[in-house]
């Protein structure tokens, strides 16, 4: 799984909201701009393919008005998948909101 196909199909519309996602985005307040936004100007920083059932990965960017978010993205074929989106805190990751903490 690559950035770029992500891109690709993100802006292609290629992509299916998972009722988890819409959930967690209201709760949240976040918004879809910003999840693309995300997506087109950030960078996978973990990968899961043995997730069930696609692999999955992390994306790690900014928002519309630049604070760090997290996107999760299954890839099931030539459908992508948005699993969840937050804002990345200092209790799980380091300050760079990259770098998962220790347990």
């Amino acid at each position: 799984m690559n950035i770029e196909t992500i891109r690709d199909m993100c802006n292609n519309g290629k992509t299916i909201w998972t009722i988890h996602v819409l959930r967690k985005l209201q709760e949240r307040g976040i918004y879809r701009d910003d999840v693309y936004h995300a997506i087109n100007n950030g960078r996978i920083i973990e990968q899961y393919p043995d997730d069930y059932p696609y692999p999955s990965c992390l994306v790690s960017g900014t928002d519309l008005h630049n604070h760090p978010i997290h996107v999760v993205i299954g890839l099931g074929g030539t459908i992508l998948y948005l699993i969840t989106a937050y804002l990345p805190d200092s209790v799980h990751f380091e300050e760079d909101n990259e770098t998962r903490k220790e347990k």
